[in-house]
């Protein structure tokens, strides 16, 4: 279903085509099929609100200079049952498009029928879509990578939904492997630490140092004394990963609740192993005849399919470009590796009949994107649909310097530290206020404070004040009636039109920030329409003026708010009635 902006745009080009068709009947113009053209909204919108490049491109077709065929155009442009009020041709032959009063009525009046319907669309058409976000190392805390990765997940997914995707939100637990063999090893050291000391029981360098694992071990000693001293070895890091891990993921879950993400499942690797699906893709493979033995473990040609993704090749020191490299799937040991186990996984996800499978992954993870969709290919699936948003890093500053310690633990700053210390509102939109693909920086002072300098303070501020319109009409006696389409058409004003035009591309920015997978783009379309509420706001009394305007003037202001509360609610940031 179009838009009204949508069909006020098919109405410039019904338009042109009915009247090229008139002045070729005419004689005016020879016969000959009218070329494909763009209708667009200019950036100076004083050369009208749609722009038309019909004659420019014409001239061949016609043998005429393009402000002729213009010209002969706009003579015959019949408005009649449109949006359009006007049209009039510049410069070498453009054709400018005005819009009548009306369209700019029903508009206000479609956001008061729709209210939190406002905005969502059907351009998904109900496909099925898994946005696969955060999945950090279950062995330690959060960090400052994961707060990103967070945010632009879940507004991605919410940003989806608005466009008419079915979305899936997951969390992968890598519980198996190398990183669990090390988290054992990890707390195994320092629970013997606690009974025969430091010295007696070294820490591997490559072993995990942080206080989590002292913590833990610390714990476990409370709890079961020196049992586990002289037991197995096995046994020993066994009962000390069933005892941590589970502490490790009720946190993640913790931190995620309170960052407002919930998701539709915790997907566990170990899964993978037990149901013996890790195996089977490396049975595929090597029916396929994609794998071989190389120093006792088996090897996946990665390159055979990758590179099919791979775009601009590395150049190594000597100046030669490289292929993407093979990849190990079982190691000499009989175990099979990472890779091998996140083959399975995405194998899983289309396997539960989704239609794009979106994953965020760090930056650092670049060259892992090639590898995995020609993976994918290699197993029989298409690699296209699998998308990976890259995220960049993010510097957390304060007074201009870069801050690598939480004022709270002394330590290095984790998830849980940030939303200690700021508003979740606050981290979750200023997480979303770059692309994904550009480096951040996270302004601590800034997040908190209660300025117009502050973008969430900002947007929120605009929210609380359309509230405290209605409580000061109310004051008045005067509330909002439904509003008859002679009252809108009243909304005249360069200010109020400017605001109308921004509210009727909402449901675009949506599809468009679906369609490159950039929820910051709500981001902006937020803080710009707070701005364009500001210099209405400035600019037009809704108080004190006659009664049909003043009641267009509180559509209007409730159209905004419904609108601007539309797009904070699919962020999950809190639209205050009052500041």
């Amino acid at each position: 279903m179009l838009t009204i902006m949508e069909l006020a745009q098919q109405q410039v080009r019904t338009t042109i085509g009915q009247a090229v068709r008139e002045a070729i009947a005419a004689g005016e113009l020879p016969e000959a099929p009218l070329p494909e053209f763009v209708v667009e909204i200019p950036a100076d919108r004083t050369h009208g609100d749609f722009a038309a490049n019909a004659a420019m491109v014409s001239a061949r077709a016609f043998h005429k200079a393009p402000r002729q065929i213009a010209e002969s155009i706009v003579a015959r442009l019949q408005f009649d049952n449109t949006y359009l009020e006007r049209a009039e041709v510049a410069g070498p032959g453009f054709l400018n498009f005005f819009l009548s009063p009306r369209y700019y009525a029903d508009i206000v009046a479609q956001v008061l029928a729709e209210g939190k319907d406002y905005g969502r669309s059907d351009f998904g058409a109900g496909k099925k879509v898994m946005v696969e976000f955060v999945s950090a190392n279950p062995t330690g805390p959060m960090h400052m990578g994961n707060a990103r990765g967070g945010a632009l997940g879940d507004c991605l997914a919410a940003v989806l939904e608005a466009a008419g995707y079915e979305v899936w939100r997951e969390f992968y637990i890598n519980d198996a492997g190398n990183q669990i063999d090390k988290f054992g090893l990890s707390l195994e050291v320092r629970y013997l630490q606690l009974f025969r000391g430091e010295e007696a029981v070294p820490m591997p360098e490559d072993a995990y140092h942080g206080d989590d694992i002292r913590e833990h071990a610390k714990a476990f000693a409370d709890i079961h004394g020196d049992a586990y001293v002289n037991a197995d070895e096995a046994d020993r890091r066994a009962a000390l990963v069933q005892y941590a891990l589970p502490l490790n993921i009720e946190k993640m879950k913790r931190d995620m609740a309170k960052y407002r993400i919930v998701y539709d499942r915790w997907f566990t690797e170990s899964t993978l192993h037990n149901d013996g699906e890790v195996k089977e893709v490396i049975d595929i493979l090597t029916e396929r005849g994609l794998t071989y033995e190389k120093d006792g473990a088996l090897w996946y040609k990665a390159g055979e399919y990758g590179e099919k993704y791979q775009g601009k090749k590395h150049v190594n020191r000597d100046g030669v470009e490289e292929g993407i490299k093979d990849e190990v799937l079982v190691r000499a040991n009989g175990n099979p590796t990472y890779f091998a186990a996140d083959i399975a996984y995405h194998r899983n996800k289309f396997m539960r009949g989704f239609d794009t499978c979106i994953d965020v992954w760090g930056a650092d993870h670049h060259g892992h994107v090639a590898r995995m969709k020609g993976a994918m290919d290699a197993i029989g699936l298409s690699g296209d649909r699998l998308q990976v948003v890259l995220m960049q890093l993010v510097r957390l500053m304060r007074d201009g310097e870069v801050v690598r310690m939480s004022k709270r633990s002394g330590k290095a700053i984790q998830l849980a530290d940030l939303l200690d210390e700021v508003p979740v509102d606050a981290a979750r939109f200023f997480f979303n206020l770059r692309e994904a693909s550009t480096q951040m920086d996270f302004d601590l002072g800034l997040a908190i404070e209660q300025s117009s300098s502050n973008p969430v303070y900002y947007v929120q501020y605009a929210h609380a004040r359309l509230c405290s319109i209605f409580r000061t009409v109310a004051e008045d006696g005067v509330t909002l009636q439904t509003p008859q389409t002679e009252q809108l058409c009243l909304l005249n004003e360069p200010e109020e039109r400017e605001l109308i035009r921004h509210i009727a591309g909402y449901a675009a920015q949506v599809v468009t920030c679906a369609k490159e997978q950039d929820p910051a783009g709500m981001t902006r379309y937020a803080q710009e329409l707070a701005t364009l509420f500001h210099k209405f706001y400035n600019a037009c009394r809704v108080r004190g003026v006659e009664t049909d305007l003043q009641q267009a003037r509180l559509a209007l202001c409730e159209a905004t708010r419904i609108a601007l509360n539309n797009v904070l609610t699919m962020l999950k940031i809190e639209a205050p009635e009052s500041m």
